[in-house]
């Protein structure tokens, strides 16, 4: 890399930085090229970006935003992985976790608070954004829906009510 690719590199970095919700950071020294495909795979399945960063490079751009918390994490061979989703990039990141030992979890940042292993794992325990959304959509529906039907049964009655009062008429005219 010479000075204007660092330089755009660290630039592209900053903005990621300014824009994400959390950065997880993570060791995969010894990866096979397949393995490092799958992962790479998984996580832009799920709507994470995945970067092997210099951690020179990666200091410098983590240098005065929220996240620069994790600049002692970035020791030896370590690879970025961020998204706007925090619990997707968790999720992802423990998931192949659990079955490449290669692939170790050193910690993040979900905004200004940094986690250990630990808790990028308790983070990704918790249901995603796109299932908390659906969870609050249906407690919201829900009372709308027995409402319209409480709504709807008095009319219903009455209407039965008018129908019986009009057959007996009928029936008393005949």
């Amino acid at each position: 890399m010479d000075r204007i690719e660092k330089r755009e590199f660290v630039a592209e970095l900053s903005s990621v930085f300014a824009e994400t919700s959390m950065v997880v950071v993570t060791r995969n020294a010894g990866m096979t090229v397949a393995e490092v495909t799958a992962l790479r795979r998984k996580m832009r399945e799920a709507g994470v970006s995945f970067k092997v960063a210099k951690n020179r490079l990666a200091l410098l751009a983590l240098d005065g935003t929220r996240f620069d918390g994790i600049g002692p994490l970035l020791k030896g061979p370590t690879a970025l992985a961020w998204s706007q989703d925090p619990v997707a990039v968790a999720k992802v990141a423990v998931d192949f976790a659990k079955t490449n030992d290669k692939f170790v979890l050193l910690g993040g940042s979900l905004g200004s608070q940094v986690l250990n292993a630990d808790g990028v794992k308790a983070l990704s325990e918790l249901p995603s954004l796109d299932a908390l959304r659906a969870k609050i959509l249906g407690l919201l529906n829900a009372p709308a829906t027995k409402v319209a039907g409480v709504l709807q049964a008095p009319a219903g009655q009455l209407a039965r009510v008018f129908a019986a009062y009009a057959d007996s008429q009928k029936s008393e005219a005949a």
